[in-house]
């Protein structure tokens, strides 16, 4: 069996009042809907690429350490991929209101923890996909990889395989998980005697190691000595969810950095800035001298580690400087930021924290684990979740359909009622933002306005082009 590392079990333990922590896509395709039984049958002849998804949590007695994967005997597919229909007039304004539903609940942790709508009814010929999955099985990055599992980079689509045998181990008992859990403590013992020979055997490497881990805590306690600011972002949050998407091309993106420097998450992060610059203003709040604090999600996922699941993640404190009126002028404010985090230890110290809960983990969970993952999405520390990350740069299909958009959906914490989250695919930037509608009920202007940012700051770019002679794209 596997077991949940510290990281993962976080987003269960932060799974409290109506914070969902379920991350997921919204898709779009061209062409008609397929046939829901050729999409049933077409996903499960691929299962057995992501054995997670026929299994669920099992959870050790008396709250003993961290909760483990286990093959769910009753999976049935049917019951993890259902096909909905629009309302009529079938457009944007239905689909929306369809994802919002879907969105809201939690998922149900006695199943695994992922489900799937193929969404048919359009007024186009169009079809779309919303995918949910607990964050706690996967990243951002492997839910892309979760992606290209299930769906072709070719466009002629063949028949679908027949599924691959699948014999599913018997769940454990409670005494089963009760012994797995003390070997758990096992293990943590024989960790640390590794650790301690190691550092017997070199005592430089240890310590530079340890001064490492030490200097990122630091920074991460320095941190929380300074608060976020108190914005409408930050308040108690209901069930509800409300998602809109925008996108623009990849090469929009490149040109600005182009012009000004930096990359393009750095592009991303001050368009971000910008669109959240104006809503506030809208809202009758002075964003002069404001400087919002966002969570930004770092993957430390090695290539050949693509296609597994769980959390290989670090944090980052971002700032967005909503303050900065000028364009280019937060664009250069974002990018010397950024680098400064990077050449900091505080993904380290982040990465130090969740090391000490590895190591304490199986002694005292309730103690250890939850206070740590609550002050990793506290309020204090973040205005709200900002994750972007690369997908692929070439189409992808869906039996035969070209794959037109895709939109990441983040998760809300606590306390946090907005999340933007960015995909590049196939040479667009796609924004997906999602919001609690009771605490955000103008998302859809937040959505105009990071067309406008970014207007912005591509009308700046080439003016600037201009003034050293440059012909403006």
């Amino acid at each position: 069996m596997d077991r949940l590392s510290s990281f993962d079990a976080s987003f269960l333990a932060n799974e409290r009042h109506n914070a969902h922590m379920a991350i997921g896509a919204v898709l779009l395709c061209e062409g008609p809907p397929p046939d829901h039984e050729d999409f049933l049958a077409h996903i499960r002849s691929r299962l057995h690429l992501l054995p997670r998804f026929r299994q669920r949590l099992a959870f050790p007695p008396l709250g003993l350490g961290r909760p483990f994967w286990v093959d769910d005997p009753g999976f049935e597919i049917a019951e993890h991929v259902r096909r909905v229909l629009l309302p009529p007039p079938g457009g944007e304004a239905e689909f929306r209101e369809l994802i919002g539903r879907t969105l809201s609940p939690p998922l149900d942790r006695s199943r695994p923890l992922w489900e799937l709508w193929l969404v048919a009814g359009f007024a186009e010929e169009r079809f779309g996909v919303v995918y949910k999955t607990h964050h706690a099985l996967a990243d951002g990055i492997s839910a892309v990889d979760i992606g290209t599992l299930l769906f072709d980079v070719e466009p002629n689509f063949e028949p679908v395989r027949a599924e691959e045998p699948w014999d599913p181990q018997k769940p454990p008992t409670e005494a089963g998980l009760l012994g797995h859990a003390f070997r758990g403590l096992g293990e943590t013992f024989r960790r640390m005697a590794r650790w301690l020979t190691a550092a017997l055997r070199h005592p430089r490497r240890a310590a530079a190691g340890a001064a490492d881990a030490a200097a990122g805590l630091w920074e991460v306690t320095w941190a929380l000595s300074k608060p976020a600011p108190k914005v409408p972002l930050n308040q108690e949050i209901s069930p509800g969810r409300h998602f809109h998407w925008t996108s623009a091309g990849l090469e929009d993106f490149k040109q600005i950095k182009n012009t000004f420097g930096g990359t393009v998450n750095d592009v991303s992060l001050a368009v971000t800035a910008g669109a959240l610059r104006r809503w506030l203003a809208e809202r009758g709040i002075d964003p002069d001298d404001l400087q919002l604090q966002a969570l930004i999600p770092v993957s430390v996922r090695a290539p050949d580690e693509h296609g597994e699941l769980g959390n290989k993640l670090t944090a980052m404190r971002g700032p967005l400087p909503v303050g900065v009126a000028d364009p280019a002028e937060r664009l250069r404010f974002v990018s010397a930021a950024m680098d400064g985090l990077k050449a900091s230890k505080q993904p380290l110290g982040a990465e130090a924290i969740w090391a000490l809960n590895d190591w304490f983990r199986d002694f005292a969970p309730p103690l250890l684990l939850v206070p740590t993952a609550r002050i990793n999405f506290s309020t204090r520390l973040f205005n709200l979740l900002l994750t972007n990350f690369p997908g692929p740069q070439i189409p992808i299909y869906i039996l035969g359909r070209e794959l037109t958009g895709v939109y990441p959906v983040g998760f809300l914490a606590h306390r946090h009622a907005l999340a933007i989250a960015i995909i590049s695919y196939n040479g667009k930037v796609n924004f997906g933002l999602l919001a609690d509608p009771a605490a955000i009920g103008d998302l859809e202007r937040l959505n105009e306005y990071i067309d406008v940012s970014l207007a912005e700051l591509l009308a700046a770019a080439n003016r600037s082009r201009s003034a050293y002679g440059q012909e403006p794209q």
